[in-house]
């Protein structure tokens, strides 16, 4: 990613809630899962998380925001917000929003390079206290609930 491309893209990103909320849009290209996982980290800092929960967290967004950029269409955009705390637990909810999958994903054998895809949802259903997904309109939207020390 060139450095007009970077700072276009970090400058992008938005908290409108305080700190409860981090909107970031996602760049359609590989470069964009490494700047978004820094600066999801830095948001989750901010949050003060527990490191363990930002680790598995930025490991989550990681492979989800793989899977968006990889195999569906754009646009996708990244979502996280953080509920609860004072006497509740503290929850935090990742989700990757794009516009379905791209015709690759939808072939048979799975694309190119199948066998080398398809650990990601491993990852995040072991990481996650749940995880889904839902439809809506056209859009794709995968989820995932951590508990957030």
């Amino acid at each position: 990613m060139n450095a007009t491309a970077s700072s276009e893209f970090t400058g992008s990103c938005a908290m409108p809630h305080r700190d409860a909320e981090f909107l970031c849009p996602l760049p359609h290209i590989p470069e964009a899962v490494g700047v978004v996982r820094r600066r999801a980290h830095t948001v989750l800092t901010g949050w003060n998380l527990s490191p363990a929960t930002i680790e598995d967290a930025v490991l989550v967004i990681s492979e989800m925001v793989t899977n968006a950029v990889t195999h569906a269409l754009p646009p996708a955009l990244l979502q996280l917000s953080r509920t609860g705390g004072g006497e509740g637990p503290c929850a935090l909810r990742i989700e990757v929003t794009d516009a379905g999958p791209s015709a690759d994903a939808r072939r048979p054998d799975g694309g190119p390079q199948a066998g080398e895809h398809g650990r990601g949802s491993g990852i995040v259903s072991a990481l996650s206290v749940r995880h889904g997904v839902r439809a809506d309109r056209g859009w794709i939207t995968r989820w995932a609930d951590l508990r957030a020390a």
